[in-house]
């Protein structure tokens, strides 16, 4: 039987890689790795998102996502129409948020500088998968997990888009692909990478996907208020902002 690490790990990201055609207006891309030990995931993460489901809108079918919410499209069209349920929604999500016991390591790419610094700019994916590898790595070494089977969960963007990011990850995870000065032994660990649709509804995606562009918009606003990114800053295990 392997030997399964004591963490699991869910990503995501916010706004695309490509660098053809950059929209200004959002010219980031972030990856985020929310990591959390299994016992406390399954413990307490879980619990706390079936709670607050049943509690809004008395089943837990319905799936969070950062962009449907701040469009108040679908399911949390209310959002739009009553303030009452939209001021519960938003405190009772803060605090499931604050309340979860994760370690976040982030990369955001500045695409219009990246392009501007490098005349075959690296595909800003890679250098955030890359770094968000690196400080998991760093991570597992203090927590003793070596030779363990270490599962990172994504979400599936298409049979093509995930043979791509298997493939990345499988070079990063194999020392077959390095970025900057730091070589890490990766080949310690057993990284394994899982794909998975949104409507699988797993909480830990979920709550992945609720970090990625918060901290995104506090490299590209840095004046602007951001609660979603106060909340998630004191889980920050590393926030790395290139170029």
């Amino acid at each position: 039987m392997p030997d399964f690490s004591d963490f699991i790990v869910y990503a995501d990201e916010s706004g695309d890689h490509g660098m053809v055609s950059i929209d200004l207006q959002y010219p980031m891309f972030a990856l985020t790795f929310c990591v959390m030990r299994k016992d406390e995931y399954v413990g307490a993460v879980v619990p706390a998102m079936q709670r607050f489901k049943f509690g809004i809108w008395g089943h837990d079918s319905v799936v969070l996502h950062e962009s449907e919410i701040s469009k108040s499209k679908g399911a949390f069209g209310f959002l739009r129409t009553s303030r009452e349920l939209r001021e519960r929604f938003f405190e009772e999500l803060n605090a499931l948020m604050e309340a979860a016991p994760m370690t976040i390591f982030a990369s955001v790419i500045q695409k219009e500088k990246h392009r501007a610094k490098y005349a075959n700019p690296w595909n800003p994916y890679e250098i955030a998968l890359h770094f968000c590898m690196e400080r998991l790595h760093i991570m597992l070494t203090a927590e003793n997990q070596y030779g363990k089977t270490v599962h990172v969960v994504f979400e599936s963007r298409g049979a093509r888009e995930d043979v791509e990011l298997e493939l990345e990850f499988r070079r990063i995870a194999g020392n077959d692909s390095h970025w900057g000065w730091r070589r890490h032994d990766f080949g310690r660990f057993d990284f394994q990478p899982v794909f998975i649709p949104k409507a699988a509804n797993a909480s830990g995606l979920q709550l992945a996907d609720l970090t990625a562009r918060p901290i995104a918009l506090s490299q590209l606003r840095p004046g602007q208020p951001n609660r979603a990114f106060e909340i998630i800053r004191p889980k920050l295990g590393g926030l790395k902002c290139f170029p």
